[in-house]
């Protein structure tokens, strides 16, 4: 039989699920669904791709941490394997409370792919496959298959979009202008026209990239080293902390100056972040060194952190000097930097621009609201960031499977997750530029700590069927030991003989002039469950990590004891689900703002609505008032 050019054809092969993209997000969301018995398929440019790390060489850091663990404890895949990856490891914000703490990984890039790409060859119900998707298929509103550029069409019950920074790329930097994905990759440049004519709403974000400079040009001995923690603690809680205990490679700091300073002031004309040659918007909180220079014009220096991009490569990355200045100019700005003097670039800088949605067309289960069937996750989302991009693909992943096995779906709240927090903002936030997950937007981030991702979230995977029995059971172990632990602390009264008070003298506590409980004598800021150990007869030996939550759970008692009250009346609102079938413009006391808004993004619960910028508090009163009436 003979078949013409890109003539259109229907694939055979059975399939539940189709991921288009196979970065973090994607790689996630193609594991769940077929974790979850989905027949699914991956689609990307490149296999070369899968879970490509094209900025910086890291995974984790502040808040983004929260995410990788709460996503290891659902059931995803990053944890484990930059776990097996990782050549250097630090707990951050260790000097703060429990709430900020956040660990970090520098990643072997080239490893980390080839590890991520091994789990997904190796899933049942999982195929890879090359090829660009050109177009999403929907009869009525429902999707009903994919097809791509060399014509195949795939039948499949639902969608999961991926694309992260790669429809419609431009890479660009100078002058120099190339219609390419990151790390000069095919771009998927068919797609776009796709999702407009389905009525999406599509947005133009940019974000950029620092060089890569040759380590054998660097002089280490004018920058300060950075090591990473003495003992390392694994993202997974799957992971043997001991299989971590590893000999790790440094990182180095140095400093821009008022010379580099001066070269990227003389040559703004040329950047074409301020020629206008780039349109899209760029990430508030990740600024290239154009717009550092510009915007804190009073700060004469800048940190850049020197990072290796693997074991296997001289390539290091120039992390805070992220760049899409003429290549003349930028290897003028680095060399101007101690340790840089005789820089060799291996990599120009360059900024990226791609096309992205609004995410607010979602609902909270990342599914698009006038699509049955099709979801989205990463970067596409307007957000920015590894670690948002694979906690998206997981939910997307989940829900995606839940939807085509008929399924409630999954919606995290904002008490619950940072990744509840991270979505609940995309889809109901107004945001121009790529969103960044912070500390600083979870209300209860005391609750949502990183230390106990696993009490919160675990049961939910092991709910899903994304976490096995085995994991379950030590959960479950793992709880009880803490809460005998701590009982028998409650219960155990310390009295005033001379051991008790040389202890508190040694430690400079206050002495004792009656008896206390240990815990009352734990919750001392000079104390710890540790300091206290020679005095505490009949202490058995715990794990680490049943420790770790002994002791915050006893110093922040009272404040978590309050954070609960508050997520108590937060639950209130988010309980109070509004009907799907409400026209807000019937009701007449509502302001036009409030009216439009809510009508566009069709809140699920009263919670939500307040969350929304222009609904005021006087408009949720106007609304409980009409709901009471309504039913």
């Amino acid at each position: 039989m003979k078949y013409s050019a890109n003539s259109v054809w229907e694939n055979k092969d059975q399939y539940d699920i189709a991921v288009i993209g196979a970065g973090h997000a994607g790689c996630e969301a193609a594991l769940a669904c077929a974790r979850l018995g989905l027949k699914t398929m991956i689609f990307t440019v490149s296999v070369d791709s899968i879970a490509l790390m094209p900025c910086n060489p890291n995974i984790g850091g502040s808040s983004k941490g929260h995410l990788v663990r709460e996503l290891d404890a659902l059931g995803g895949e990053m944890g484990k394997v930059i776990d097996r990856t990782f050549i250097q490891s630090k707990m951050l914000n260790k000097s703060k409370g429990p709430a900020v703490h956040s660990l970090r990984a520098q990643a072997d890039k080239a490893f980390y792919s080839r590890t991520m790409r091994q789990v997904l060859e190796s899933q049942k119900n999982l195929d890879i496959k090359q090829m660009e998707v050109t177009d999403i298929l929907a009869e009525d509103g429902k999707i009903t298959g994919v097809q791509t550029y060399s014509g195949a069409i795939y039948p499949c019950k639902a969608v999961v979009l991926c694309t992260g920074t790669y429809l419609r790329a431009r890479c660009i930097y100078g002058e120099v202008s190339t219609q390419t994905g990151p790390n000069g990759l095919q771009p998927a440049n068919h797609l776009t026209s796709s999702l407009e004519k389905l009525g999406i709403q599509m947005y133009r974000f940019k974000t950029g990239t620092p060089a890569r400079i040759d380590k054998n040009s660097i002089d280490f001995s004018k920058m300060e080293e950075q090591f990473g923690d003495e003992h390392v603690q694994p993202f997974s809680f799957t992971t043997d902390p001991d299989d971590v205990q590893i000999a790790q490679t440094s990182c180095w700091l140095t400093y821009t100056n008022e010379t580099t300073h001066e070269i990227i002031r003389a040559n703004l004309d040329r950047s074409p972040l301020y020629s206008g040659m780039i349109e899209g918007t760029g990430p508030r909180y990740c600024p290239s060194i154009e717009d550092k220079v510009v915007k804190f014009a009073d700060k004469n220096r800048h940190q850049v952190f020197i990072e290796p991009e693997g074991l296997n490569t001289n390539e290091m990355y120039v992390g805070g000097m992220s760049s899409s200045l003429p290549e003349d100019v930028q290897y003028a700005m680095y060399r101007s930097v101690p340790g840089l003097e005789h820089a060799k670039i291996v990599r120009n800088g360059y900024a990226i621009e791609y096309d992205c949605i609004d995410a607010r067309q979602l609902n909270a289960t990342l599914e698009f609201k006038e699509i049955s069937g099709l979801f989205s996750g990463g970067q596409f989302n307007g957000s920015s960031g590894y670690e948002e991009a694979a906690a998206q693909g997981l939910i997307a992943g989940i829900n995606a499977a839940k939807k085509v096995r008929g399924e409630e779906m999954l919606v995290l709240d904002r008490s619950e997750a940072y990744i509840g927090v991270l979505i609940d903002d995309l889809v109901t936030k107004e945001s121009h530029e790529p969103y960044r997950m912070m500390t600083s937007r979870a209300e209860y981030r005391l609750l949502l700590r990183q230390d106990n991702a696993d009490q919160r979230l675990t049961r939910i995977g092991y709910r899903i069927g994304l976490i096995d029995q085995n994991r379950y059971q030590k959960l479950i172990e793992k709880e009880k030991m803490i809460k005998e632990e701590m009982e028998r602390l409650e219960h155990i009264h310390m009295g005033t003989s001379d051991e008790v008070q040389k202890l508190l003298e040694e430690c400079g506590s206050t002495p004792l002039t009656s008896g206390i409980s240990l815990t009352e004598l734990i919750r001392r800021p000079e104390l710890s469950y540790e300091a206290v150990k020679s005095i505490d007869k009949t202490r058995q030996p715990l794990p680490r990590e049943v420790i770790e939550q002994i002791n915050i759970n006893i110093k922040y008692a009272g404040y978590i004891a309050r954070q609960q009250r508050q997520v108590e009346q937060f639950k209130k609102m988010e309980t109070k689900r509004i009907p799907e079938n409400i026209d807000y413009n019937e009701i007449k006391s509502l302001r036009i703002e409030a009216k439009q808004k809510l009508s566009e993004i069709k809140p699920l619960s009263v919670g939500q609505a307040s969350r929304i910028s222009g609904v005021s508090p006087a408009d949720i009163s106007v609304l409980l008032v009409h709901m009471e009436q309504f039913r």
